[in-house]
């Protein structure tokens, strides 16, 4: 399921969907429950997908399930649009995960920055650089969620061979644009990693694509909202926007503990159940909240 080089580059520059891991009743995988959401993204134009990503639960899972949702993913995209692979957590893990995704038939790997509380700037560069060789050739895009290793670490990592994109998730515009001029020649894809909500601040600083976990229910606004950006039509972007403020709202809760929640929340709703979300993780969702989510999937015409 290669994808060449130049393609996985143009992909970056749009919609990058976070894919959910589909749990059973016994809080088992239930790879299969994947199968339409999958097929609902590609047909609405996704651009990338992704496989064990924060969406994806992914520090709920144990490293044997992110290797067997890497390879159900693959399967069920077969090919259509490229596939990320998550990786991350201790080093080892990362490494294991790099070559189950590879051998999954991954396009890329994207590499989660370190969560650990004692983390040195010039660690990072060796965490994925370790990562880089176990990959044995497989692009990587780097996940930021935290600037303040500096942009000096990050434009080293930028100078990793194989690094191709990064996914900036952190709330910080300007230092984005500073260190896209600073890594100018390079020609990395800059991904906005806030989801929609912060695609506009990212792309008037000059990165490209979003993050998404509501393509798992909702795949065609995330697609009008990534075309009404690439048209710098940010008017009707921000309008797009705005109509999902409540569902994002209801994500927000609970310090973000809904985020996925309500994701499969609403897939429930919607007949496409993919399970509980495991602790520490929100479930279920208060009364109140499931409320507005049904009201919002109607009003949507979702259920």
């Amino acid at each position: 399921m290669s994808q060449a080089p130049n393609k996985l580059r143009a992909a970056l520059n749009g919609i990058s969907g976070i894919l959910v891991t589909p749990f059973d009743d016994a809080d088992k995988l239930a790879p299969a429950r994947l199968a339409p959401i999958v097929d609902r993204a590609v047909n609405a134009g996704v651009h990338v997908l992704v496989a064990n990503g924060n969406t994806s639960e992914f520090y709920g899972l144990t490293t044997s399930e992110a290797e067997q949702m890497v390879h159900a993913a693959a399967e069920h995209v077969a090919g259509r649009v490229p596939l990320l692979a998550g990786v991350g957590r201790s080093l080892h893990d990362a490494i294991a995960l790099a070559r189950a995704s590879r051998a999954a038939g991954a396009s890329a790997l994207m590499v989660h920055q370190p969560p650990d509380p004692f983390v040195a700037p010039r660690g990072v560069v060796q965490y994925v650089t370790r990562i880089a060789e176990a990959g044995d050739g497989l692009p990587l895009v780097l996940y930021l969620r935290d600037d303040g290793i500096g942009l000096d670490t990050v434009e080293t990592l930028c100078a990793i061979p194989g690094v191709v994109g990064v996914k900036w998730a952190s709330p910080t515009p300007l230092r984005l644009a500073e260190i896209i001029e600073r890594t100018r020649e390079r020609d990395i894809a800059w991904v906005g990693g806030l989801a929609e909500h912060w695609a506009p601040p990212f792309y008037a600083v000059g990165s490209r694509g979003f993050t998404s976990g509501l393509i798992n229910v909702l795949p065609e606004r995330s697609v009008a909202i990534h075309a009404a950006l690439e048209a710098g039509d940010y008017p009707r972007a921000m309008e797009l926007i705005r109509s999902m403020a409540e569902f994002e709202a209801l994500r927000a809760l609970e310090r973000n503990g809904t985020n996925v929640t309500v994701v499969k929340r609403a897939l429930q709703l919607m007949g496409n159940d993919c399970g509980a979300v495991r602790a520490p993780g929100a479930w279920p969702l208060s009364n109140e909240a499931d409320d507005t989510l049904r009201r919002l999937l109607g009003q949507w015409g979702l259920i």
